[in-house]
């Protein structure tokens, strides 16, 4: 075998052809360069290897996302892995562990009500980008199921995930009815988990579920009142007929806890839900639901309104206005290339504007009371407010003690004069300003501009918001040294999203009855306006105002032409670059006043201190009111989380005071057993100064 093998190398090898017995002489110099370029060759090789591709736009968002999303779920992992107690940290202990111990138990039935944005949706019909997601959360919870991962990818002519804009698609509601699009059907999440946790480790009503059942609350003694925050509150009965729900749960907790009266704990936008809820339930059907004028007197105890927004918030404005606030409008003035990148096509703020304004809950939020609550081009309640907190000495006011609650504020007004009554403006300089040298604002005269004819037919195919069917021309007018006020910026949103409008003030209304024994008030748009509606004849019933003070809130703002006229965009947006002076309220573009972050203390607070105080054509059984403020204390430490004395809009809702006053109100406690009023702003001081008929 083994000569066969070498026999066979032999025929192969090829024959050597000999030039020469001696040896072949080889250069140094050539073997020298040979080698150099071999090693040289060699590096090239590998420094190709190592060179890294070409980075793409899109992988910095991969990698940024990756980043926030790796952080956030260490930092929950890490604050779920401490312990307890640190040595020298001492963890005060909860209020429905101690009131326990002082003997509390449950007495009233509790219902909870959320606000706008905290319940959770889920799925049950959807488009084919949502398939497979049957009965999953779209909003609310921990939003993983929509990252699964046959619903991402890319395209050259949209680098975008679908995810987000499958995501709007099914948020959005029927531009023209309010109600479900075709083919897309979201409704609320039932039961106590509705609302308990928006994510993981953001809490908002968990904390109080949790005291509550501490001194004995359970399943059926405690309901969350779920409903689906995009709709108006008619439509909630129209389409789910929640409020019909809601009236046989409220009855059946009343006869199953020994016809004990419910105490009632509504939040933010569910303050107004329940205010058209008590309206609602007297009224005779088809409208309303039929309980009858003693309706409210025989289940109801109390209500107790956190972070209440009777009269509206500004926000809703500069949401509806540009899908802006300050926080974006900081975040475009420190980047502004992250929402209006050309490059990955996102518009993100037009995208949030198109589903947004289909949304009858936003519009609820708009300011009411007009001029007269909100001010005029001359003069606001908050006139004087001293926006340097520190210098203000916050002291207690007892029930009915206005003349030493004014007298303490006043070291926190300044004489400086601002103008939170312009809602909008246009250009600082228009604050300068007396009434006098502005021009007049008449939406009117624009209005024979705004034709199909005159649209912009450059932008063409699909219209996003009603801004893409306005003549540009027009827009500028618009913003010639114009201030608007409560009064005048609805007529602004009339212009500029007009069927938005018409659909909305179906639903809702926003200015003062003359006469609330006229007949149409009796009508469901007017039940969430509480200065459009009378209270229940049930003079037992107790009404609280809680709400958080000491934080700057947005009040009014400062807009400007936005530079990119492209279509599809936004043709306004806040100017972040206007600062007023040190002692101002103007910041970033944002006048700021006193509240909880989100709602300004004279929305909060208003009709608990002056419009439904004693008997008053608001409420002619003079049911009892009782304004409950608590301070803002932001965490010392990490380890408190996000404050236990927290008087932001929703973090309240872990502010231990505010849990003890919930409890002992449950547990049978009246107003002025907790104390009656406990006031730390100017509310009573802007409440004079409000030229209201009562």
């Amino acid at each position: 075998m083994a000569s066969i093998l070498r026999f066979r190398k032999l025929c192969y090898v090829e024959p050597v052809k000999f030039q020469s017995f001696q040896p072949q002489k080889i250069d140094k110099k050539e073997e020298t360069v040979a080698t150099e370029a071999k090693t040289a060759l060699e590096k090239n090789e590998k420094r190709n290897k190592r060179q890294p591709k070409e980075w793409s736009c899109i992988n910095s968002c991969c990698w940024v996302i990756g980043y926030l999303c790796t952080t956030w779920w260490l930092l929950l992992v890490l604050f779920n892995c401490l312990p307890a107690t640190f040595p020298g940290f001492q963890v005060l202990e909860s209020p429905g562990t101690r009131l326990k111990l002082e003997g509390l138990t449950a007495l009233h039935p509790v219902v909870l009500v959320p606000g706008i944005v905290t319940g959770g949706l889920e799925l049950w019909e959807g488009k084919p980008c949502a398939e497979g997601l049957f009965r999953k959360r779209l909003w609310g919870g921990s939003f993983t199921e929509l990252f699964k991962k046959n619903q991402i990818w890319f395209t050259l002519s949209n680098p975008l995930s679908i995810v987000p804009l499958c995501l709007l698609e099914h948020l959005a509601l029927h531009n023209e009815t309010g109600l479900d699009p075709p083919g897309i059907r979201l409704r609320a999440v039932p039961g106590l988990v509705a609302a308990d946790y928006f994510a993981p480790g953001y809490f908002v009503w968990a904390v109080l579920i949790e005291n509550l059942a501490k001194i004995g609350y359970e399943g059926k003694n405690m309901h969350m009142a779920a409903y689906d925050w995009r709709l108006s509150f008619q439509n909630t009965e129209i389409r789910d007929q929640t409020l019909s729900r809601l009236k046989s749960q409220i009855e059946l907790m009343y006869v199953t806890n020994g016809y004990m009266k419910v105490v009632v704990v509504p939040h933010s936008m569910g303050v107004i839900y329940f205010l058209h809820f008590l309206k609602w339930v007297e009224t005779p059907p088809p409208m309303g639901g039929g309980g009858g004028p003693g309706w409210c007197a025989k289940h109801i105890k109390a209500i107790m309104n956190i972070g209440p927004v009777f009269l509206g918030v500004p926000k809703a404005v500069s949401n509806l206005f540009s899908a802006e606030a300050k926080d974006v409008a900081s975040l475009r003035a420190m980047d502004p290339g992250v929402l209006d990148s050309e490059i990955l096509r996102l518009q993100a703020l037009e995208h949030v504007m198109r589903v947004t304004r289909t949304w009858d809950s936003i519009a609820s939020l708009l300011p009411k009371g007009g001029e007269t609550i909100w001010g005029n081009l001359d003069w606001s309640p908050e006139e004087g407010h001293a926006c340097d907190l520190s210098k203000k000495r916050y002291s207690q006011a007892s029930a009915g003690d206005k003349d030493t609650n004014d007298s303490d504020v006043k070291m926190g007004f300044h004489v400086k004069e601002s103008k939170y009554g312009r809602i909008i403006s246009f250009g600082k300089e228009t604050l300068q300003l007396s009434s006098s040298q502005l021009p007049s604002v008449d939406t009117k005269e624009f209005l024979g501009t705004r034709t199909n004819k005159n649209t912009n037919s450059a932008c063409g195919g699909e219209v996003w918001t009603e801004y893409d069917e306005m003549c540009r021309e027009t827009i500028p007018k618009i913003a010639e040294n114009k201030p608007y006020t409560a009064r005048t910026v609805l007529d602004l949103l009339r212009f500029v999203a007009p069927k938005m409008m018409q659909r909305v003030e179906s639903h809702l209304s926003y200015g003062i009855a003359d006469n609330l024994d006229d007949p149409k008030y009796n009508r469901y748009k007017y039940w969430s306006n509480p200065l459009e509606t009378k209270l229940p004849d049930a003079p037992d019933i107790e009404i609280y105002c809680s709400y958080g003070v000491g934080i700057p809130t947005e009040r009014s703002y400062i807009y400007k032409l936005s530079p990119n006229d492209k279509c599809k965009s936004i043709p306004f947006r806040i100017d972040s670059s206007v600062d007023g002076d040190e002692d101002s309220c103007l910041r970033g573009g944002v006048y700021l006043t006193d509240g909880d972050e989100t709602v300004p203390v004279i929305s909060a607070g208003f009709m608990c201190a002056k419009g439904w105080r004693g008997r008053t054509r608001f409420n002619p059984s003079g049911i009892a009111t009782y304004i409950r403020e608590y301070r803002h204390k932001p965490p010392a430490s990490l380890l408190e989380g996000r404050g236990l004395e927290s008087g932001a809009h929703v973090d309240i809702l872990g502010n231990f005071a505010l849990i003890e006053d919930v409890l002992r109100v449950a547990a049978g406690a009246t107003g002025a057993e907790i104390g009656g009023d406990r006031v730390y702003s100017d509310i009573f001081r802007m409440s004079d100064r409000v030229n209201l008929r009562l």
